[in-house]
C-alpha cells in the first residue's frame, strides 16, 4: 500500500515538474509535498501566504515609485548644465505569467508595446470580494483548462510606458493616500485621464487589428465550404469564429467614437457612457467564453486533418498600429483566439484607472462606476464558470450545472419573513441561508429547499387561495424607518466630518444597516408563488413586479429545454450548497450601509418624466405603463399611465414628478390591461395584468440634473417606449417663485386671493376639497399617488383664469389629477402656509418633551398665524380627518397624509436650507421628519375650532 502512495507522489511531482518546464524554461522545479490530497492542500495554502506577501511587497515598491514620480514632475526644473546622477536602472521583478496565457508566451501575440508594458500588473486583487472573506483563488492547473480572467486592477498599457527611458510603468495602489502632491491636483488628475485614455485607444486598436486578422480566412473559408473541395465544413467554421463578428463590431464601434474625443481633447469631455455601453454589451463575451474550449478543440482538430488550414491558422497577419514600423506581426489562430478573453480584462482594469483619474463630480464618474460594476460582475461570474472545481457539480444526465442567476429575496416561511439567497441552476432551483459561523472560519449556505425545474410551476392567482394572506407593513410604519436611517446616515457624515471616533461612527452604522435590513425584510409585498407538482407551494415577496418577471422568466427559459426530475442525494445537495458560496454573483444585501464611501449616493429631489408614447406591439391591446425607481436598497412602483384602449401604437403623453431618495435608477414597464373577471385579484398585491416589456435605464446626475428636458429611448423585447426626463434637486424645490400675473391664484399670497374672493378660505381650496370628499375619498393612495402632470397644468390653467367652466372640468378630470392641484397650489405659495417667520418655532415645540408644554406652544403657534393661513389651515385639516377615517378602504393614514402634506405646509426658507445643510441626503431627512410630526400633531389632536382658539389668545401669550 505504502509503495503505491509513493509510486503516485513520484508520478505526481513528475508531472508538476513537466508543467514547470513547459512554463519556465531552464528552471528547475521546486519541491512540493505531491503524495496526498492533504499535502497538496498544505502546499497550495503556503503558496497562497507567500503570493500575497510578493504581492504587498510589489504595491509597496510600485507606491513608491509613484510618490517619487509625482514628486518629481512638481519639483522646480533643474538649472540648464547642473549635474545629474544617472539614475540607477530599475529592474521589475519577475513574475509568472498566468496558467493558460496565450500560447505565444506573452499574453500578445503581436508583441507590440501592449505586451512588455503590461504583463505584470496585478496587485493581489484577485482574492478580493465585497465581503472581504472570499479566499484567493488559485491558479486552475494544466494547460487545457481555462485561464482565470485577472480582476486585479491595473493600468493600462500605454500610460504605464510615459516614457520608455523611465524604466519600469507603475500603477498606484487603491491607497487613500495617493492623493498626496500632485494627484490632488484638479489638472495633473485630468492629465492622467488623457494618459490612460491614449493608451487604451492605442491597446484597442492593436485589439482591433487582431480580430481582423482572425476574420480574414473566415470569408474565403465559408465560399469555399459549399464547393466539391471544403477546406472547412459550414458547422466547424462557425465553431471556430463563433462571436467574434459581433466582438469585432462592438470594439470598433467603440473606438470610433473614443478616437475623436481623445485626439481633440477637452478637459470637460464626457465618455463614461462609451464605457458603459460597452459593458452592456458583455454579454456576447459571455457566449464567446462558453464556446472557447470547443472552439480551440475544433481547430486543433482541423489543423491534425488538414494541412491547408493548419498552413492558414499557423500565420495569421496582424497590421501595425499606425504608428509603428512593423506592417505586420505573424501570430497564430490560437493566440489570437484567446485575445477576446484577455482583452474583457483589459478593459476592466482600464475602468480602474479612469476613476483613480476623474474628479467624483465629473459627470462621468458615476457612469465609469456603473460599468466598472457591471465588468466585475461580468469577470466574478465567468471566472466562476471557467473554474475546473465547478466540473463536481453535473446534472443528473452528466452534463455541466451552471448558475443562472441569483439574488436575495424574503420568503414567507412558517408566517413570518426570512431572508433567503435563492440561486437558479440550470436545472434546479434552490433555496438557502448564510450559516452563522465562527470567527476565522469559511462561511457556507445551508439548503432550505430545492425544487427541480421539471417540477417547479407557477400556480396563477385563482389557484392559490392555501397560500397564507399576506400581511402588508403599513406605509407609515416603512416611512418612518426611512426617516430614522436617513436621519443616521447625517450622524454619520457629521461625525466623518468633524473627525469623529472611529468606534461611533461604527455603533451608527451597525445601527443603519439594522434598520435598512428591517426595511428590507417588511417593505415587499408582491407575491411569487413557486410549487412543486409533487408536494409543496413557497411564497416570496418581492418589491416589484419587474424582479418577479426576470425570476419568471429566467426559470421558463429553462423549462423549454428537455428537463428531467430528480432528487438529489445528501451528498450531491451537500456539494451543489457548498457551490453556492463561490459561484454567486450577488455578494452584499442591497443595503445603503454594505455601499462604499466613494459610491454615488444617488439623486434626492425630484424627476420629472413624461411618457410619450411606444411601438412594436404586434397586435392590438389594452396598455399602460408604469414607472419604479430604487429607493433604500429596493424598487418601489411611483406612478402609472392611463389605460390606452385597443392599440398597437398608445400615445400617452403624461408627465409625472417623482420624488427621488437616493435614486440611481429609473424602470419602466409596460403592461397589457387584464378585463378577465375570472383573473380579479384575490390578493390586494397580486398583479394579474401581463408585461408586455420592462426595461431599465441609470440616471446619470449630468444627464437629468439640466433645465432642459432629455429625451431618450428605451428597449424592451421589441417594444420601444419613448419618454423625457429632467430633475429638480431639493434645494432647487424649496424655491418658491411669487406669480407675476396677481390676477391668479397660484403663486399669490393667500392673503391677497382671499381679500380678492371675499372669502375666509381660497376657492380653490374648497373646490378641490369638495370633489375629493365626493368621489375620491375612498381612492387607494389618494393624494400619494401621482396624478397626470398635463391634467394638473390645465386645471391650474383654469383655476387662474378664473373660467366658468372649472365646475364641470373638476367633474370630469380624474381624481388624482385633482388631489395634485391641491398640493400644487400649497407648493407654489410665495411662503408655506404655516410661514417662514414661525418655522423655527414650530421645529423647537414640536420637540418638547413635556406635553403641557408642547400644547401650550404649539397652540399659540396656529393662534400667531395671520388669519387666512389659520382657517385654510384648519379647514384642510378636517378634511385630511375625514380622508383617514377611510384608511381601511384608501390606505391613507394620518401618518401616510402628514408625510405628503407636512413638507409642503412647513418648510424652511431657502436662505436657511442653505447655512445648515450640505449633503443632498441631508436635505432630504434633516427637516422632514420634523415637519411630518408638527403636521401629525395637529391631526391627532382633538378638532381645533378657530373660534376657540382666538378667545384663549389672552390666556395663553407666553412669546416662543
Amino acid at each position: 500500500m505504502a509503495a503505491g502512495n509513493e509510486e503516485a507522489a513520484a508520478a505526481a511531482r513528475a508531472d508538476f515538474a513537466r508543467h514547470w518546464q513547459e512554463e519556465f524554461p531552464g528552471e528547475p522545479a521546486p519541491r512540493m509535498e505531491l503524495g496526498s490530497v492533504r499535502a497538496m492542500e498544505r502546499e497550495l495554502e503556503r503558496c497562497r501566504r507567500h503570493l500575497r506577501r510578493l504581492q504587498r511587497a510589489l504595491a509597496e515598491e510600485r507606491f513608491k515609485v509613484l510618490y517619487l514620480e509625482a514628486a518629481l514632475a512638481r519639483a522646480p526644473p533643474r538649472p540648464p548644465g547642473s549635474a545629474a546622477a544617472a539614475p540607477a536602472p530599475r529592474r521589475r521583478p519577475p513574475a509568472a505569467a498566468p496558467r493558460g496565457s496565450s500560447p505565444e508566451g506573452g499574453s500578445d501575440g503581436s508583441s507590440g508595446a501592449e505586451d512588455a508594458s503590461s504583463a505584470d500588473f496585478n496587485y493581489g486583487a484577485d482574492d478580493y470580494d465585497a465581503e472581504g472573506n472570499e479566499e484567493p483563488k488559485a491558479l486552475p492547473e494544466g494547460s487545457e483548462t481555462m485561464p482565470y480572467i485577472d480582476e486585479s486592477p491595473t493600468m493600462s498599457p500605454q500610460l504605464s510606458a510615459r516614457g520608455q527611458d523611465s524604466g519600469d510603468g507603475v500603477s498606484p495602489t487603491p491607497t487613500d493616500g495617493l492623493g498626496t502632491g500632485g494627484e490632488r491636483d484638479a489638472g495633473k488628475g485630468l492629465e492622467m485621464r488623457k494618459l490612460v485614455l491614449s493608451g487604451f485607444l492605442a491597446s484597442e486598436e492593436i485589439y482591433i487589428n487582431q480580430l481582423e486578422a482572425l476574420l480574414l480566412p473566415m470569408k474565403p473559408l465559408k465560399a469555399t465550404a459549399t464547393t466539391s473541395q471544403p477546406v472547412l465544413t459550414l458547422q466547424q467554421i462557425e465553431t471556430i469564429f463563433y462571436k467574434i463578428q459581433d466582438i469585432y463590431e462592438i470594439h470598433k464601434e467603440f473606438y470610433d467614437s473614443l478616437c475623436p474625443k481623445v485626439q481633440q481633447w477637452d478637459s470637460n469631455i464626457t465618455m463614461g457612457h462609451l464605457f458603459q455601453k460597452l459593458a452592456s454589451q458583455l454579454g456576447v463575451y459571455k457566449a464567446f467564453v462558453d464556446n472557447y474550449k470547443i472552439a480551440l478543440e475544433t481547430a486543433e482538430k482541423c489543423s491534425q486533418s488538414n494541412y491547408q488550414f493548419q498552413k492558414i491558422s499557423e500565420e495569421l497577419k496582424v497590421k501595425g498600429p499606425k504608428d509603428s514600423k512593423e506592417s505586420h506581426t505573424s501570430v497564430t489562430m490560437e493566440a489570437l483566439l484567446y485575445k477576446p478573453i484577455d482583452r474583457v480584462t483589459r478593459s476592466t482594469l482600464v475602468l480602474h484607472d479612469l476613476l483613480k483619474h476623474t474628479p467624483a463630480d465629473h459627470p462621468d464618474y458615476p457612469l465609469l462606476q456603473d460599468a466598472l460594476r457591471i465588468s466585475q460582475n461580468f469577470l466574478s461570474s465567468i471566472n466562476e464558470d471557467i473554474d475546473p472545481r465547478r466540473t463536481a457539480v453535473t446534472t443528473p444526465k452528466g452534463e455541466t450545472r451552471q448558475l443562472i442567476k441569483d439574488g436575495f429575496l424574503v420568503e414567507l416561511s412558517e408566517g413570518s419573513r426570512k431572508l433567503r439567497h435563492v440561486f437558479l441552476f440550470t436545472d434546479v432551483l434552490l433555496c438557502a441561508k448564510l450559516k452563522k459561523t465562527a470567527v476565522g472560519k469559511h462561511q457556507q449556505y445551508d439548503c432550505k429547499w430545492y425544487v427541480p425545474l421539471a417540477d417547479l410551476v407557477f400556480p396563477s392567482p385563482e389557484e392559490s387561495e392555501h397560500c397564507p394572506q399576506v400581511h402588508v407593513i403599513p406605509d407609515h410604519e416603512l416611512e418612518d424607518m426611512k426617516m430614522k436611517i436617513s436621519a443616521i446616515k447625517s450622524e454619520v457624515q457629521k461625525e466623518k466630518a468633524n473627525k469623529g471616533q472611529s468606534r461611533a461612527i461604527e455603533r451608527l452604522k451597525k445601527k443603519m444597516f439594522e434598520n435598512e435590513f428591517w426595511l428590507l425584510l417588511n417593505s415587499p409585498a408582491i407575491p411569487f408563488r413557486i410549487h412543486n407538482r409533487n408536494g409543496k407551494s413557497y411564497l416570496f415577496l418581492l418589491s416589484s413586479d419587474y424582479e418577479r418577471s426576470e425570476w419568471r422568466e429566467a426559470i421558463q427559459k429553462l423549462q423549454k429545454k428537455d428537463l428531467q426530475a430528480f432528487v438529489l442525494s445528501s451528498v450531491e445537495l451537500q456539494v451543489l450548497t457548498g457551490s453556492c458560496f463561490k459561484l454567486r454573483t450577488v455578494h452584499n444585501i442591497p443595503v445603503t450601509s454594505n455601499k462604499d464611501d466613494d459610491e454615488s449616493p444617488g439623486l434626492y429631489g425630484f424627476l420629472h418624466v413624461i411618457v410619450h408614447s411606444a411601438k412594436g406591439f404586434k397586435q392590438s391591446a389594452n396598455l399602460y405603463c408604469t414607472l419604479e425607481v430604487d429607493s433604500f436598497g429596493y424598487f418601489v412602483s411611483k406612478a402609472k399611465t392611463r389605460v390606452f384602449r385597443d392599440t398597437t401604437e398608445p400615445q400617452w403623453n403624461e408627465e409625472f414628478e417623482i420624488e427621488l431618495e437616493g435614486s440611481q435608477s429609473l424602470r419602466i414597464l409596460c403592461y397589457e390591461k387584464c378585463y378577465d373577471k375570472t383573473k380579479l385579484n384575490k390578493d390586494n398585491n397580486e398583479i394579474v395584468d401581463k408585461i408586455m416589456g420592462k426595461g431599465q435605464i441609470q440616471l446619470d446626475p449630468q444627464a437629468v440634473q439640466t433645465k432642459n428636458w432629455h429625451m431618450d429611448v428605451i428597449e424592451m423585447n421589441g417594444i420601444k417606449v419613448e419618454f423625457s426626463m429632467k430633475f429638480t434637486s431639493r434645494d432647487m424645490s424649496l424655491k418658491r417663485t411669487p406669480s407675476k400675473k396677481q390676477t391668479g391664484v397660484f403663486g399669490v399670497k393667500i392673503s391677497v386671493v382671499t381679500k380678492r374672493e371675499r372669502s375666509k378660505v381660497p376657492y380653490i381650496v374648497r373646490q378641490c376639497i369638495e370633489e375629493v370628499e365626493k368621489r375620491g375619498i375612498e381612492e387607494v393612495g389618494i393624494y400619494r399617488i401621482s396624478g397626470v402632470a398635463t391634467d394638473i397644468q390645465a386645471l391650474k390653467a383654469v383655476f387662474d383664469a378664473n373660467n366658468k367652466d372649472i365646475l364641470v372640468m373638476l367633474s370630469d378630470m380624474d381624481i388624482n389629477a385633482i388631489a395634485g392641484t391641491l398640493k400644487l397650489y400649497f407648493r407654489e405659495l410665495p411662503e408655506p402656509l404655516l410661514t417662514d417667520r414661525l418655522y423655527p418655532a414650530f421645529m423647537e415645540g414640536i420637540a418638547l418633551s413635556d406635553p403641557a408644554a408642547k400644547e401650550n406652544c404649539m397652540m399659540h403657534l396656529l393662534r400667531s398665524l395671520p388669519d387666512p393661513n389659520l382657517i385654510t389651515f384648519l379647514f384642510l385639516l378636517e378634511h385630511l380627518k375625514r380622508v383617514a377615517e377611510k384608511e381601511p378602504i384608501n390606505k391613507m393614514s394620518l401618518h401616510n397624509l402628514a408625510t405628503v402634506f407636512g413638507p409642503t405646509l412647513l418648510r424652511p426658507s431657502e436662505g436657511e436650507s442653505k447655512g445648515h445643510l450640505t449633503l443632498a441626503s441631508d436635505i432630504w431627512s434633516h427637516d422632514v421628519m420634523a415637519q411630518v410630526q408638527v403636521l401629525l400633531y395637529y391631526l391627532q389632536h382633538p378638532p381645533i375650532s378657530f373660534t376657540e382658539l382666538k378667545r384663549n389668545t389672552l390666556y395663553f401669550s407666553t412669546d416662543v
